[in-house]
C-alpha cells in the first residue's frame, strides 16, 4: 500500500520526500504509520524500476530539496494497480481506503466501478470477528458487552459503506 500511495499522491502532483510523507501519514497515519526506514527504500525501488523521476531544487532556507515525480511508466503503473487491486486491497479496510483515495485517476468510470463492485461483493458475504461452530456471531447473540459493542458498530458501518457503494455504482454505471 506504500507504494500505491506514492504513486497515487505523485500522480496529483510532484512533491520532495517529506511532504509525500505528512500525506501518507494523513491518509492512513494513525492505523499504519510510515516510517523513513520504509518510506525512502521504496521510493528508491520505484525510482530504480521507472517509475518515478527525481530532481533537486533549492530549499526555501536551507538545503535543497529533491523533488519526486511520475514518470508515464509510473502513471501506467498506477493505473494497473488501480484497474485490479490485489484481493487483500479489497478486505482490507485501510488498503481498500487507499484504493479508494486515488480511483479517480482511472479514466474509465466501468471500471471504477468494477473495483467498487468487488468490494460490495466481499461485503456482502456473512462474515463475524467471532464464530460458533464456523457461523458468524451477531451482536445479539452474545453476553459479552465488548463484543456486543464490536459488532454493532461494524454493522453499522458496513451497512453505510454498502449504501455509499450501491449508490457509486449506480452512478458510475449510469454516467457511462
Amino acid at each position: 500500500m506504500l507504494e500505491l500511495s506514492i504513486l497515487g499522491f505523485l500522480a496529483e502532483e510532484p512533491l520532495h520526500g517529506y511532504e509525500l510523507k505528512e500525506r501518507i501519514k494523513a491518509l492512513t497515519g494513525h492505523v499504519r504509520p510510515v516510517s523513513d526506514g520504509a518510506l525512502y527504500p521504496a521510493i528508491t525501488r520505484l525510482t530504480t524500476a521507472g517509475l518515478l523521476d527525481q530532481h533537486t531544487e533549492p530549499g526555501a532556507s536551507a538545503a535543497p530539496r529533491r523533488i519526486l515525480a511520475l514518470t508515464t511508466k509510473g502513471r501506467e503503473e498506477l493505473l494497473a494497480r488501480l484497474r485490479d487491486p490485489k484481493q487483500t486491497e479489497i478486505t482490507d479496510h485501510v488498503r481498500f481506503n487507499t484504493v479508494l483515495a486515488f480511483l479517480r485517476h482511472l479514466p474509465d468510470r466501468s471500471e471504477q466501478a468494477a473495483v467498487l463492485r468487488r468490494r460490495l461483493d466481499f461485503l456482502e458475504t456473512p462474515t463475524s470477528f467471532f464464530y460458533d461452530s464456523g457461523e458468524p456471531v451477531r451482536a445479539e447473540q452474545t453476553d459479552d458487552l465488548f463484543r456486543q459493542g464490536m459488532l454493532r458498530v461494524a454493522r453499522a458501518t458496513g451497512e453505510a459503506e454498502r449504501t455509499w457503494l450501491r449508490e457509486a455504482v449506480e452512478l458510475l454505471e449510469g454516467a457511462g
